[in-house]
């Protein structure tokens, strides 16, 4: 047997060296290379991420809360009012002081009310709150009872409209018993022999002297007079009054007397 050259070891080791070093060399990289992924995979934000913390959402600005006159926050916010119209969820609430033979009231009925109703009732920004101020006599008493009588049949606000609309310009008109059946007649009211029966009760009554009471507690002289998120108003104002009025206090305006 043939005995191996010093030459032939030395290159058969360098050989088996050379192997070891090229096995090693591609077991790091792919190692490095597993590495390279993960912490990529783990640092690097997705695209969602870096808009997300670049750009976030802008804040949402709150509503201006509309402030409180100095007669206080007189609303009542009762859903199952009848004596109210509007959400009772209405960021500004006008409280209406009312005489059914007040020929001012009237007006304000007429002229004032209807744009009320349109530009910020049936809008969702106010809402409308009668109070009874009977203060002309019996027959006023009278007809805050058949208005109550209209407003358990559900037609309150069709009641006072119809009485109004046929009130005279000037003085107090005579609101008998007949003369307020005939009014619930064309108000629509469903059942007349129940709202003769309740007009002429005195149900009614404690809860028309309690407004009544309210009124006189905040000083009010006369009738009309309004309320609006207890900024007071008194008298039959020129429309834009009202309007002006509440444009402000939804605009968050510091709304002075």
């Amino acid at each position: 047997m043939p005995v191996s050259s010093p030459t032939n070891r030395t290159r058969r080791r360098d050989l088996i060296l050379l192997g070891v070093a090229v096995v090693v060399a591609v077991i790091l990289a792919a190692v490095l290379a597993i590495r390279h992924v993960g912490i990529d995979d783990a640092v690097t934000p997705s695209r969602s991420d870096v808009g997300s913390a670049a750009a976030p959402p802008p804040p949402v600005a709150a509503a201006p809360q509309p402030s409180i006159g100095p007669l206080g926050d007189l609303a009542r916010r009762n859903p199952d009012d009848p004596l109210a119209q509007g959400s009772v969820t209405a960021p500004i609430v006008l409280i209406e002081f009312a005489d059914l033979r007040c020929p001012f009231c009237a007006e304000f009925s007429r002229q004032t009310e209807p744009v009320l109703v349109e530009r910020y009732v049936d809008t969702g920004l106010l809402r409308i709150e009668w109070r009874d101020m009977a203060i002309f006599g019996p027959q006023s008493t009278d007809a805050a009872r058949a208005a109550r009588a209209a407003a358990a049949q559900g037609r309150f606000w069709p009641f006072i409209q119809t009485v109004y609309a046929a009130a005279p310009p000037k003085g107090h008109p005579d609101l008998t018993a007949a003369a307020l059946h005939d009014f619930a007649r064309q108000a629509g009211v469903p059942d007349l022999n129940r709202f003769d029966a309740d007009a002429a009760a005195t149900r009614y009554d404690a809860a028309i002297h309690a407004d009544l009471v309210q009124a006189q507690g905040l000083g009010i002289p006369s009738t009309p007079a309004f309320s609006i998120n207890g900024h007071p108003v008194l008298g039959a104002q020129p429309t834009d009054t009202f309007t002006t009025l509440i444009d402000d206090l939804a605009a968050g305006k510091n709304v002075t007397p």
